[in-house]
């Protein structure tokens, strides 16, 4: 049963994620109309960098790709952790709108590292 359940949640982990970051290359969800001047802020210094938010991009949805298999979860998870971190630091300081589902996903994402950490331990070694 706790496998099922791991693997719908890192089901909706990599399909949250693929999508969110393909819109950040066909722009086909609006942005929200009601974000904070700071957010604004933030974002639009991702898009004056040019070349940072494509990057950031990429590595999500190849991890979020890499989720929905069994045997590359855990490289997945690996790669989205540093990302997650600056979402979740992004919506603690600057906009606590969104921590909730934030929350929910970093705390997917640590229940599939913990259930990888025999692939992970030897990053330690």
């Amino acid at each position: 049963m706790k496998i099922k359940i791991l693997l719908v949640l890192n089901g909706i982990l990599g399909l949250i994620f693929i999508n969110s970051d393909l819109n950040k290359f066909f722009n086909y969800m609006p942005i929200p109309g009601d974000i904070s001047a700071r957010m604004a802020e933030n974002f639009e210094a991702f898009i004056a960098i040019g070349w940072l938010l494509p990057l950031i991009a990429v590595v999500e949805i190849i991890a979020g790709f890499l989720c929905l298999t069994k045997k590359y979860r855990a490289l997945g998870s690996v790669m989205l952790f540093p990302i997650m971190i600056g979402i979740l630091l992004t919506h603690i300081l600057v906009a606590p709108e969104g921590l909730i589902i934030v929350i929910v996903l970093f705390a997917i994402l640590l229940w599939n590292l913990f259930e990888n950490r025999a692939k992970i331990q030897p990053l330690w070694k």
